[in-house]
């Protein structure tokens, strides 16, 4: 039986497209028992954005996660995985906020999705939770749907097999190339929206199907550079 989260204060939000993310946020469970398996899908981008970029990830007690900050792409980035198993995810994104005083809508919110096939992927800017406890737990929390998230598909169970086993089984062997598609993508993806904005990550991503493999011509193209004179570090 799932715990319930307290009622908390509501933030106000600014509308998605005029924030900058400040914070990206990969749900999943702790523990290497949880670890490559569906439901952790956000835990494996926020991995591969730390050593991209990096920024080493620590547990912070304060934030109930684990959680790294440092400067790339012309900004100051912060990277969380909360702690806190996933249908309390929204303690751990709210003790962040509320320390750095961050707008809702500079969270962008990273996680698996069942109603996606694998292979795609699903950039917006608000909505529901659709079903996912994680994502429940930080509206909650927030008291806002007014914050950008990033879905990976990880397809619809088989045969007989219940949606909990499902999410919370690893990927098969004949997956894993597609997965590395899209997590490449899906790191993608959070780079475009910090360098052109939210809109063009979703026009760029969004259509895109990595079922089967996509040659480099048709992958899409990297973000424009950076003006470094409105990047510099003290500037974020």
């Amino acid at each position: 039986m799932e715990a319930k989260d307290d009622a908390v204060t509501q933030i106000k939000s600014q509308p998605p497209e005029e924030v900058t993310i400040q914070l990206i946020v990969g749900l999943g469970n702790p523990g290497p028992q949880y670890a490559n398996t569906r439901h952790n899908c956000g835990f494996m981008v926020v991995d591969r954005l730390a050593e991209r970029w990096g920024i080493p990830l620590a547990l912070e007690k304060r934030f109930q996660g684990s959680y790294g900050e440092g400067f790339a792409l012309g900004g100051k980035r912060r990277l969380l995985k909360p702690e806190t198993y996933m249908n309390r995810s929204g303690q751990s994104v709210r003790a962040v906020m509320d320390w750095y005083k961050l707008d809702p809508a500079s969270v962008l919110v990273v996680y698996d999705d069942m109603d996606l096939p694998l292979g795609r992927l699903r950039l917006r800017g608000s909505g529901s939770a659709g079903g996912h406890n994680g994502m429940k737990s930080i509206i909650q929390h927030l008291g806002s749907e007014a914050f950008p998230r990033l879905r990976l598909g990880v397809g619809k169970p088989k045969g007989h097999q219940d949606m909990v086993g499902h999410v919370l089984g690893r990927f098969e062997p004949t997956e894993q190339a597609v997965l590395e598609r899209v997590l490449r993508a899906a790191v993608e993806a959070v780079e475009c929206c910090l360098q052109e904005g939210l809109r063009a990550a979703m026009n760029r991503f969004n259509p895109l199907d990595l079922s089967e493999p996509v040659s480099e011509r048709d992958w899409p193209a990297p973000p424009a550079p950076l003006d470094p004179v409105k990047t510099a570090p003290g500037e974020s």
